[in-house]
């Protein structure tokens, strides 16, 4: 018989081990962060410009013959995947200043696959972004993580207080780092769809993270003879089933969707899971740590009154 797991009555010692979870959580920053660096991100067409063709073969194809006949027709610098089945091929072509209309560039590209291979491909759909939309994408999508940032600080600062501000604020870069990081190592598609579920993954997090926080400040007002760390402990412990149930019945929604939603929401999907699965992480090990280390305490949230000081305010 499978033990009963109850994690209402957990007690374990999250904050004892945050050498070793920060230590964790800075070699995979790191790590992501070299790889944003060196491999970068595999930007889609919404943010790099260019036409995307797509195209379906009655049977599974190889991609390589398809790079070759679009590399011998004039499309050298074409990338060419596979979507959703071996069957269904995207094609994506840079932009360039004598490019046809989309029209007649996808059909020029289907004649080119059409005369060079046995198989007949018919063209499902064809999609264009100019280089200056993309580029005002990029920027707007990069824009809208740091307002979303900047008024998690404002928020979190107003509705606590300072250092909490500063700490989920690291707890949710530390998420979103750590997303790009391994959609920069599997070379993911990074398009307006994963950008969304990026600010999503913001969402989520703070939503845990806050959780987290309310339960510390509960706990400084109803344990007024316990340490700072073991207040800290018991919170985090108090939340652990909330947070464990919540993480896995969203994770069971986002697999189902990755499996079974076809291609077009893959990506987004993944992002999500991955989000989701840092997210959590961060909710118990890192949020309740920063605080920590950043000075909060019984002092910082429940000051002590001066004696006297209400009589001096008195006219």
């Amino acid at each position: 018989m499978l033990p009963h797991l109850n994690f209402a009555e957990s007690n374990l010692d999250f904050l004892g081990k945050r050498k070793i979870t920060i230590t964790v959580s800075l070699i995979l920053i790191l790590i992501s962060v070299a790889l944003l660096a060196t491999r970068g991100l595999n930007f889609g067409i919404d943010f790099t410009g260019g036409t995307l063709v797509e195209v379906g073969y009655p049977e599974a194809v190889e991609l390589d013959p398809i790079r070759e006949t679009l590399a011998d027709g004039g499309f050298a610098g074409a990338q060419v995947q596979t979507f959703g089945t071996s069957r269904d091929v995207l094609i994506r072509l840079p932009p360039s200043e004598d490019d046809d209309d989309p029209a007649t560039l996808s059909n020029r590209v289907l004649n080119v696959l059409q005369d060079g291979g046995p198989d007949d491909p018919d063209l499902r759909r064809v999609e264009f972004v100019g280089p200056a939309v993309g580029e005002e994408l990029r920027e707007q999508g990069g824009l809208a993580m740091i307002y979303a940032l900047a008024g998690i600080l404002i928020y979190v600062a107003v509705r606590f207080e300072w250092r909490f501000s500063i700490g989920s604020v690291l707890a949710l870069i530390h998420d979103v780092v750590i997303t790009l990081g391994i959609f920069s190592l599997l070379q993911l598609e990074f398009d307006l769809g994963v950008l969304a579920a990026v600010l999503a993954v913001i969402g989520y997090s703070l939503n845990d993270t806050i959780v987290v926080y309310d339960r510390i400040r509960e706990n400084f007002r109803i344990l007024r003879k316990k340490g700072t760390e073991e207040v800290m402990n018991i919170a985090v412990n108090k939340t652990l089933a909330r947070t464990i149930v919540t993480s896995t019945t969203t994770l069971l929604v986002l697999f189902a969707l990755a499996f079974l939603g076809g291609a077009a929401l893959q990506n987004f999907s993944i992002a999500l899971i991955i989000g989701v699965i840092v997210g959590t992480y961060s909710s118990i090990f890192i949020a309740a740590t920063a605080a920590l280390l950043l000075g909060v305490d019984r002092q910082v949230l429940l000051p002590v009154k001066k004696e006297g000081a209400e009589e001096d305010q008195t006219p």
